[in-house]
């Protein structure tokens, strides 16, 4: 199921690579990344604990275990960073085209 937090396919590409293991080593993950990734962005803008996560997603504590774990790492920071100066750099595209139409 999708949901209106979910990222886009342009989003998810260009900021997949902050949500991989750094040395490549370890077992293989049991769920996809970009569905534990849009879990959160769920439970962040509907406000709902961690225990009322929908059952579409990976168990909430796994969620939970990745997102506390890719935040004291800084990854989130550094992945909505990233997002957001691609948002604003498309913004300020949008506004020149705007004013010199």
């Amino acid at each position: 199921m999708a949901y209106p937090t979910d990222l886009t396919e342009q989003q998810w590409c260009r900021i997949a690579h902050h949500f991989e293991a750094a040395n490549g080593r370890g077992r293989p993950p049991k769920h996809d990344k970009r569905l534990m990734v849009n879990a959160i962005l769920y439970l962040t803008k509907s406000g709902c604990q961690w225990r009322m996560l929908p059952t579409d997603f990976p168990p909430w504590q796994t969620v939970y275990d990745h997102f506390s774990r890719w935040n004291k790492q800084g990854v989130w920071e550094r992945a909505l960073d990233e997002l957001t100066r691609a948002h604003r750099s498309q913004r300020k595209k949008v506004d020149a085209k705007l004013w010199h139409s």
